[in-house]
């Protein structure tokens, strides 16, 4: 059966080849990750001059540092002389500048070169345009995101729309304060699947009554199989009998302040593409970063965001933590469970979507478009 006499009420999916095939993978890092703003660390991972971390975004290192005038940059970490890479570690902290272990080329943390060895008796080797290469970078959220193109698109419009178009506006997000929370608690996943599984999984909530018997709990609209992104501006609302957005249900930490009566006790989710999914609870907010690694492999990062006063006083998280890394480790497990199905020459034409996962059907449109293709007839 083809994609063109399906049933109403089911619609296609990528096929196989889409979760599988590095060719594919090596385009969309170069028409995606390389092309999109890509967040890529929590602004308080770079708390003082000289901190930096290394991230992949694409085929691409990157070193994101803060400089002496505590503004955050971003840099190809590569060596304008050799093409060396200047630090090989995730992260660190240097006093002044970025020296090349291979030859010594020496950079500050504006990425000016500031020495080399014989550079004196080099007069026509530009300082400025022998020194490291800028990537574009936007802060927001408390957070760093980075934009390889040389052109960057409009941050407002790539990400600050995704939320706009989830939650109606963007003043609904403003709310939770974003930036000024403390990170309470941070996990790291590696996955064996493909980086578009782990979206698809997030999106919809058709498989919820099946794996995530803790989240149904608590969010019982869950069960029925529409997830909270299936609508605009709606939040799924806590259970009668739930306190809290915790593995029990019990009371959770402070409210944060800003949040509004009609947000109180719902869980929003937004997905802004290519790699970050935004989790709001009334007392914390859940954020996931994506660093695609292998057409079968990523790796996500999850930070659980808390009032800085929760989380300088110690108190005990681990009820919220619970809940949502049980339900990223359910999450994981299932992706890691169809990835091996992709390869499968029954998955050769794909497989199909039933009414309540029709909208990733626009993401699936939304990946063909980026890559200039169309759906095999």
């Amino acid at each position: 059966m083809t994609s063109t006499n399906l049933p109403d009420s089911l619609i296609a999916t990528l096929p196989g080849s889409s979760y599988t095939d590095p060719g594919i993978f090596a385009q969309e890092q170069e028409h995606i990750f390389e092309t999109m703003w890509f967040c890529v660390a929590r602004a308080s991972d770079l708390p003082k001059p000289g901190a930096f971390r290394t991230v992949d975004v694409g085929r691409e290192s990157i070193l994101v540092t803060r400089g002496r005038d505590d503004a955050v940059r971003a840099y190809f970490n590569v060596c304008r002389h050799r093409g060396a890479k200047l630090r090989t570690e995730e992260s660190g902290e240097v006093k002044r500048a970025f020296q090349c272990p291979y030859h010594a080329w020496t950079y500050d943390l504006s990425g000016k070169l500031v020495a080399a060895p014989n550079l004196t008796k080099m007069p026509d080797v530009g300082r400025t345009e022998y020194g490291l290469v800028n990537v574009a970078v936007r802060e927001w959220l408390g957070y760093v995101w980075v934009c390889l193109a040389e052109n960057p698109p409009s941050f407002e419009e790539e990400v600050i729309g995704e939320v706009i178009a989830r939650l109606g506006d963007v003043e609904s997000i403003e709310h939770y304060d974003i930036d000024h929370l403390a990170v309470g608690r941070r996990i790291v996943y590696d996955v064996r699947a493909n980086w578009k599984l782990i979206i698809e999984n997030f999106m919809e909530c058709y498989h919820c009554a099946t794996i995530h018997p803790e989240l149904t709990e608590v969010l019982p609209e869950f069960a029925d199989g529409y997830a909270a992104q299936y609508y605009v501006g709606h939040g799924a609302e806590f259970g009668e009998e739930i306190h809290g957005f915790t593995v029990d249900g019990s009371e959770g930490l402070e409210r944060i302040p800003g949040v509004s009566e009609n947000q109180d006790r719902r869980y929003y989710a937004i997905t802004v593409k290519p790699q970050v999914f935004i989790n709001l609870v009334p007392d914390h907010v859940i954020f996931h970063r994506m660093y695609p690694v292998a057409v079968d492999r990523t790796v996500v990062e999850c930070d659980w965001l808390y009032l800085p006063g929760v989380v300088e006083s110690g108190k005990d998280v681990s009820r919220s933590v619970e809940l949502f890394d049980r339900v990223n480790r359910q999450d994981f497990d299932a992706c890691e469970r169809t990835q091996p199905g992709m390869s499968s020459r029954l998955y050769a034409k794909g497989g199909v979507l039933v009414p309540s996962e029709h909208h990733i059907g626009a993401l699936h449109d939304w990946v063909l478009g980026r890559l200039g293709t169309r759906r095999p007839e």
